[in-house]
């Protein structure tokens, strides 16, 4: 079979199925695919659970192939670079798709380099016409750049999350599943996994979240930030933080919004007590709708805000909470 013309989602797996995040992936894969003519291929490194397959399928692929070796779960860079190189060098698809999380950022450049391809990573529109060409934000944010791809194969980007949501699955699709026993020479991994301990909680990623309401300092301490979660529940959403919150200790990492924290994209995203420092402002520019409450009416936040509100936000949180409660008639 000709695969010249395929396009190889790599799909990033999480305990019970895939990230959505690596759905979004495929739906950009797929309007490729239709502007080329061509397939869309989801790789499964690991092992495939169950119905998982036809998930795949009905978001966009056409057939599902799965990486199955013992050393390919959890996921280590240096495993699935054993084998995904190989996979990839005797395929040659036309271009390689994968979310930008943080397995997603770490994987492409190394395939890019083991590859000695071209890259391009967060992007926000891809397009195929007589060559394949993305959009991607450079400088903080503050400009977008259009990078076109030489004729070099295959070609590899990440999608950033929020961004290329598809109209969902679609029950109609058909495509089949091929399971690969890969073999790894021994030591493959530079590094091996001894133990995985996740977070308590079951809050969204905020890269993942439609929703994010964020604090920064003027949230004036820990204990104030039951406010933020509290109206990120109305919303179904998720708290995000800037990184003076999370230096203070305030907040985990996995909360910061910002260049040396996430970049996330949700349909909503509410700045509370935050200044809008360049630094936090490349991390959530590209959000759908900004809402900013500072009592500072100078504050530059609002200068990047859809809507603004000039109050404290200690006064005003509780106020909104109860207002989306009464609109959205939810009960928390």
């Amino acid at each position: 079979m000709d695969y010249s013309n395929d396009f190889v989602v790599i799909i990033d797996p999480q305990e019970h199925g895939v990230k959505p995040v690596s759905l979004e992936a495929l739906f950009a894969a797929r309007s490729l695919a239709l502007a080329a003519a061509g397939s869309v291929t989801a790789v499964y490194p690991g092992n495939l659970p169950e119905d998982t397959g036809q998930t795949l399928i009905q978001h966009g692929a056409d057939r599902v192939i799965v990486l199955k070796n013992e050393a390919l779960t959890p996921y280590t860079v240096g495993a699935w670079l054993a084998a995904l190189v190989p996979f990839l060098r005797f395929r040659a698809p036309q271009a390689v798709v994968l979310a930008a999380t943080l397995h997603g950022k770490e994987l492409a450049p190394a395939l890019a380099a083991s590859l000695d391809t071209g890259l391009a990573t967060d992007c926000i529109a891809l397009q195929m016409d007589s060559q394949l060409s993305v959009q991607r934000p450079v400088n903080a944010g503050k400009a977008i750049a259009t990078l076109n791809f030489s004729a070099d194969k295959p070609r590899i980007m990440t999608v950033r999350p929020n961004v290329f949501r598809g109209p969902g699955p679609d029950a109609s699709r058909t495509g089949s599943v091929e399971t690969l026993d890969i073999n790894l020479e021994e030591p493959p991994l530079a590094m091996r996994v001894k133990e995985i301990v996740r977070e308590a909680g079951d809050a969204l990623d905020i890269t993942e979240a439609r929703v994010v309401v964020s604090g920064g300092l003027g949230m004036q301490g820990p204990a104030n930030f039951h406010l933020l979660e509290e109206l990120a529940c109305v919303l179904g959403g998720t708290v995000g933080a800037s990184r003076p919150v999370v230096d203070n200790g305030w907040r985990p990492y996995s909360n910061q919004v910002g260049q040396t924290g996430r970049t996330i994209s949700p349909d909503l995203y509410i700045a509370c007590g935050i200044s809008g420092a360049v630094q936090h402002l490349a991390g959530m520019s590209s959000s759908k709708c900004i809402v900013a409450i500072n009592k500072d009416p100078h504050a530059a936040i609002f200068s990047f805000a859809d809507y603004g509100i000039v109050a404290d936000v200690l006064t005003a949180l509780p106020l909104l909470t109860e207002e989306f409660k009464r609109v959205l008639s939810v009960n928390v």
